[in-house]
Parts: structure tokens; C-alpha cells; sequence
């Protein structure tokens, strides 16, 4: 078994290894830790470079609108977009998703007997603002389903209903329970033939594997900092540049306009270019410059190797718990799938079992972990127990994972 990376030399970047030695942490799919320089940059901003962004002609005003502006431009390098004018800076990903969704309800784009199509696979946060502009604007969501088999999107099934009414296809890259990768590119091509637009939820992908955005062929795409490295309260909003002009921003106030002036009793705005003009307010500046270091490093590392690293893992894993008795994952297959093992133990429930597992230092997540509508489209009503990999686990963490579940199962 081979590992690209040195993965415990990368366990050296983070400090809370070391504040806690015996942690195994595989709860990544909920968020990941941080490394030295992620928190040092954003210390580094509060302590020498601190200031509002835009408009100031000051030194430190001048020193802190550069390092967010690079901080645009370092994303959108990391995910293939042409412009850090595409780059929206948000608080997260479930923010992203909405401001999506409103933004496509006030231009029109969801309207009354239009159609939304998503999945029951689906994160909550890319199912509930939907639902609010679906029923706000008269419109209808419909959601393909998984294969029963495995959990996996019934391809199939999500392409035939996409018709002419269909406005918005929205779908998650990766699902945050299963790690099947699903295949956007297809889903976004008989999309826009219907004259559909594409949303994509990135936030289990972008930190996990190669993320190009034209590829993709998306029109939107969102993910958050937290889980890729980042600093929490900082997410990002991809628009492809063709929609930038046309499209009027959902959440308004300062800094979005180059003028707001009042004429014949009626207020008139000129919006600024983006991404001033989608991004309200004074933004989590030292943030954006964190999740930027976090981008850095990982693009250091090497993405494909990211991927290459969590898919050993998962092989490995999937053949050491098979040797635990009473392991139930919810699929057996690796294909297209990122670090991500969904399981239950017979006879004990979830929260039990993660329960047991932290006591041990383990750290897992237990539920319906926001995909409640997959769980019980699958009949996993009691949720299941989510095992999530990342750059600084290794084999040994997986074993510790299985002895600790052995344990248990004894015990039981």
C-alpha cells in the first residue's frame, strides 16, 4: 500500500496534533483543522495589515484592499475561473446556495411554472433555499433519485427530467455521506440544451480533488473555506463571467454601487463591476486572506495527489473494517468516490457508536449529517456513523478506527 503523501510530516503543519496527540480525527466532511500558516496569515492581517477594504487612500486602507483582492485572484487560480471578478466572497456555503437561489429568483431566472430540478442527495443547504424560491415564485422542484443498490444518482432518471420548463438544474459535485463524485459535466450539457442554468455545490469536492470550473461546464458553483483549510465564516460563489454583467445582486448595501442618486423621485443605481457589486458590507477580510493561504498550501501539495492520497485511504478502509463484525457501510464500491465511509454497526445505533469512538479519541459524526432525504430514501432512518479523510490521516488512523469498533462490538 502506497501513500503519495507524507502524510505525517503534514501532521507536523497542524498545531491541534500536537495540542492533542492522540486525536484521530476523521470528521472532515464536517470540517477540517487548520494548519500554522493558515492561522498565522489571518493573525498576521489583524496585527500589521487591519483595515475596511475599497475606497480608502490610506497606506494600511491601500494594504488591506490588495490582500483581498489577491485573495480573488489566488481562488480563483485554484479553480480554474478566468477572472477574480468571478470570485464572490460569502460567509459559506449554505450562504452561497442562497444568495444563488435568490439572485436566479429576482432576475427572473425562477419563475412562476418554471422548474427546478436537484437531488435527493442533497446537502440541506442546497435543498432548502430552492424550496423558498421555488414556492416563492410559483415554480415547482422536483429530485431525482439514488439507485437503491448503492446510494448512487440515478443518472438516467435526473437527465429525462430535464424538459423546457426546467430553469435550474442545481446538484452537489460530491455527496457529503456516500463521496460519489457525480458526473456534472453530462448533467450540465443536457441542461443547457433546455436553456437550463447549472448550480453547482462544491463544498465536499473542491477540497478533496482538481477543480476546474470550465470543465465543469457549470454556470454557478459554491463551496466554503472551513472545509478546505480555511478559516470558518468564509465561503465562495462562482459565477461564470457571461452572467456577471446581467445578473442584478439578491443581498444589497455599501460598497455595491458606483452611484445611487435620486432622479425624478425615483432612486437610481449604477452597480459597481464585480465582485464589488455582489459582495454588501464590510467582508470577513482576514478570512478571504485566510482561505487563500489554505489554497496556497493545498496547491502546494498538489491536488491530484490530494485525491490519490484519500483514495488509499478509502480502499484501505473499506477492506480493514470489513474484518469488524457487524460493519454494514452503506456501499462497498470505490469508484468515483472521495474519503468518505458511511456506515452503521448492527445492532447499535449512530449515536452510540460515535459516541463509543470519541471517548477513545476517535472523532466521527453520527446522523443524517444535513442529508436526511438521502438516509431515508435509502432506509437508513436511524442515520449512519461518517468516517471522513483528509491529508494528515494515515492507515493508523483507520486501524484505531476498527479496534475501537471491535471493541465495541464485543462489548456489546
Amino acid at each position: 500500500m502506497g501513500f503519495l503523501l507524507d502524510y505525517e510530516s503534514i501532521r507536523t503543519d497542524f498545531p491541534i496534533f500536537q495540542e492533542k496527540p492522540g486525536l484521530v480525527y476523521l470528521d472532515n466532511a464536517a470540517t477540517t483543522q487548520k494548519p500554522h500558516r493558515v492561522i498565522e496569515a489571518v493573525d498576521r492581517f489583524y496585527w500589521h495589515s487591519n483595515a475596511n477594504v475599497a475606497r480608502g487612500l490610506y497606506e494600511l486602507a491601500v494594504e488591506a484592499t490588495r490582500l483581498y483582492e489577491e485573495a480573488h485572484e489566488t481562488i480563483a487560480r485554484f479553480i480554474g475561473a478566468r477572472s477574480p471578478g468571478e470570485i464572490i466572497f460569502t460567509r459559506n456555503a449554505s450562504d452561497s446556495a442562497n444568495m444563488a437561489a435568490y439572485m436566479l429568483l429576482l432576475n427572473n431566472v425562477i419563475r412562476r411554472g418554471s422548474k427546478i430540478v436537484a437531488t435527493v442527495m442533497e446537502h440541506h443547504s442546497n435543498l432548502l433555499p430552492w424550496r423558498t424560491v421555488a414556492r416563492l415564485a410559483g415554480a415547482r422542484l422536483e429530485l431525482a433519485p439514488v439507485r437503491q443498490e448503492n446510494g448512487r444518482l440515478d443518472l438516467d432518471v435526473l437527465l429525462s427530467m430535464i424538459d423546457d420548463q426546467t430553469t435550474v438544474v442545481t446538484l452537489t459535485h460530491a455527496s457529503n455521506v456516500l463521496g460519489y463524485v457525480n458526473p456534472v459535466r453530462e448533467i450540465a450539457r443536457e441542461a443547457h440544451r433546455h436553456g437550463a442554468l447549472v448550480v453547482v455545490d462544491a463544498a465536499q469536492s473542491t477540497p478533496h480533488m482538481r477543480i476546474d470550473v470550465y470543465s465543469l461546464e457549470a454556470d454557478m458553483l459554491f463551496f466554503s473555506g472551513h472545509k478546505m483549510l480555511g478559516p470558518t465564516g468564509i465561503g465562495v460563489l462562482w459565477i461564470r463571467s457571461d452572467h456577471l454583467e446581467e445578473m442584478e445582486p439578491a443581498f444589497q448595501g455599501g460598497g455595491i454601487v458606483k452611484s445611487v442618486r435620486l432622479e425624478d423621485g425615483e432612486l437610481k443605481v449604477d452597480f459597481a463591476e464585480s465582485p464589488w457589486k455582489f459582495e454588501p458590507g464590510t467582508p470577513h477580510i482576514a478570512g478571504a486572506v485566510g482561505l487563500a493561504e489554505a489554497a496556497k498550501y493545498l496547491a502546494e501539495i498538489g491536488m491530484d495527489k490530494v485525491e490519490a492520497h484519500e483514495k488509499t485511504l478509502l480502499e484501505y478502509a473499506l477492506k480493514r473494517l470489513r474484518e469488524v463484525p457487524g460493519f454494514q457501510p452503506v456501499s462497498w464500491e470505490t469508484q468515483d468516490r472521495l474519503g468518505i465511509v458511511a456506515f452503521n454497526i448492527e445492532g447499535q445505533a449512530p449515536h452510540a457508536v460515535a459516541l463509543a469512538l470519541g471517548m477513545e479519541g476517535v472523532a466521527v459524526r453520527a446522523g443524517f449529517h444535513c442529508a436526511e432525504p438521502l438516509h431515508r430514501s435509502l432506509g437508513l432512518e436511524r442515520g449512519t456513523v461518517r468516517a471522513s479523510f483528509y491529508i494528515y490521516n494515515g492507515p493508523e488512523d483507520i486501524d484505531r478506527l476498527a479496534k475501537v469498533l471491535e471493541k465495541l462490538t464485543k462489548t456489546a
